[in-house]
């Protein structure tokens, strides 16, 4: 197992979000997971990528304590090991598409002309390399969409976390996007957690796993058995 869940728990106050989930994904698997609004998927994200840390329960890559790290420690697994893709993209609005997709390899250490490179690279293979000198504010969402996939696959991560990552756009671009990420995936063995609520969506991936009230509902489970659920 590449990623490992062990109880997590997490509350926002009274609120209970997650009450025990334990999964596991394996290298290169591609998991969807799903459920109404509130159930808890996009909590369980962000505990995963270690954005969160659990109330209780352990996160574990490749055998090690994700959850117990300290929050640069784990900044700095987001910015190698881990690729973060939101709903919106979250472009920094000042930068060009260029900049935006070179900024986690400069943060990294990665000179300006190498990351500007590889940034330009991964924009050509997104099929957005015309955009390189634009900001988001001048192009389509489902092109600002494309950039923050380039942005998140530039350190080429082994897990890729995306949360809701069509949720803003339209059918035909949220294709796309999904089609571009899918392929990108495959061809890098990449593990990838889509969080999504959409049924057609979740047709991408190789297994479901489906939450309701923060536990998995365990008549959802899925699409394969390629992994190990809960």
């Amino acid at each position: 197992m590449i990623l490992q869940a062990r109880g997590l728990v997490r509350s926002y106050g009274a609120t209970p979000a997650l009450r025990g989930v334990t999964l596991g994904l394996a290298e290169g698997e591609i998991l969807a997971v799903t459920g109404p609004s509130g159930c808890g998927k996009s909590t369980l994200i962000h505990c995963l990528a270690g954005i969160l840390r659990p109330d209780a329960g352990e996160v574990l890559y490749l055998g090690q304590r994700v959850d117990t790290l300290s929050e640069a420690a784990r900044s700095k697994l987001r910015r190698g090991a881990f690729g973060v893709l939101f709903q919106f993209g979250q472009l920094v609005a000042e930068l060009t598409a260029a900049e935006n997709v070179a900024l986690p390899l400069m943060l990294a250490g990665t000179g300006r002309r190498e990351a500007r490179t590889a940034a330009l690279s991964w924009l050509e293979r997104l099929g957005v390399a015309e955009l390189a000198d634009q900001r988001p504010g001048e192009v389509s969402g489902g092109q600002q969409q494309r950039v923050a996939l380039a942005r998140a696959l530039v350190t080429e991560p082994r897990v890729l976390f995306a949360d809701e990552p069509t949720g803003a756009l339209d059918t035909l671009a949220g294709e796309q996007v999904l089609g571009h990420l899918v392929r990108l995936a495959r061809e890098q063995g990449t593990t990838v957690v889509l969080v999504t609520h959409e049924p057609r969506i979740a047709g991408y991936a190789d297994r479901e796993l489906t939450l309701r009230d923060g536990v998995i509902d365990a008549t959802g489970m899925g699409l394969t058995d390629k992994a190990v659920g809960a």
